[in-house]
């Protein structure tokens, strides 16, 4: 296996399990040293084990993200950071009248303040650098309507274009930003919605399926290496393909 991350330490937030998790295990298996970040202690350490019994390397740090004072806390514990996966996120499916202000504020602070907040302290380090890479994991409803998927939605869609901004902003020094857009995806946190996950798939999207979290690892890890060195900027649509539209007739 060509470990063409050696060297580099990645952060990947919400990598207690789902993709943070898979993307964990994929970058150590590169040859990062991986900062797995979660709420839950246990679980880090479980990750942890995981990457450590595989040969690789990681610790974990713990943040909620919602409280801007722990995201900041969890910057500078991080330290130098030549890798930033914004993965963490909540969705809550609501229609908008029955969305109060404490989960439109949870959305719109985990989803969009915690990764402006990680950018804004660990982007200049990797920009004084040299190099780095930003990673945001973003949905296809950022710019699909999905209903009773507002608040989600827009504060994706917010992040998608913070993308484009960071592209700009940071490109110049050697730092690549960019967001993976993903569709149905199997993971412990999609259980809730039982097979509504695995239907959404064949029914919406081209090839048909749901996918695997390690897919769309695989994905961030690309974005995240030395093989993406041209990609900046890009919102790479990792969810199948969105079926067309059929016409009448």
């Amino acid at each position: 296996m060509t470990k063409n991350l050696g060297g580099t330490t990645a952060l990947v937030t919400g990598a207690t399990s789902g993709i943070g998790e898979a993307a964990a295990v994929r970058l150590a298996e590169l040859g990062a040293s991986v900062i797995v970040h979660g709420r839950s202690a246990e679980r880090g350490a479980a990750v942890v084990k995981e990457i450590q019994s595989a040969g690789g390397q990681a610790r974990f740090l713990a943040a909620d993200l919602g409280d801007p004072d722990q995201v900041r806390r969890l910057a500078e514990e991080a330290g130098e950071v030549d890798i930033l996966v914004n993965n963490a996120g909540v969705f809550k499916f609501l229609p908008t009248v029955e969305v109060d202000d404490a989960t439109f504020s949870l959305h719109i602070d985990t989803n969009l303040r915690a990764p402006f907040l990680l950018v804004k302290h660990l982007a200049p380090g990797m920009a004084a650098r040299g190099s780095g890479a930003v990673v945001n994991v973003s949905t296809f409803g950022a710019s699909v309507p999905v209903n009773r998927g507002g608040i989600y939605s827009a504060s994706k869609a917010g992040l998608e274009l913070l993308t484009l901004v960071w592209a700009d902003e940071f490109g110049p020094s050697g730092v690549r930003v960019n967001a993976v857009s993903v569709g149905p995806t199997k993971t412990p946190g999609a259980a809730e919605f039982g097979e509504l996950v695995q239907q959404l798939g064949e029914n919406s999207f081209a090839l048909g399926r749901a996918a695997e979290a390690t897919e769309i690892a695989e994905t961030i890890a690309y974005l995240a290496s030395p093989a993406a060195s041209i990609v900046n900027g890009a919102i790479l649509q990792a969810h199948g393909g969105l079926k067309a539209v059929t016409l009448p007739g």
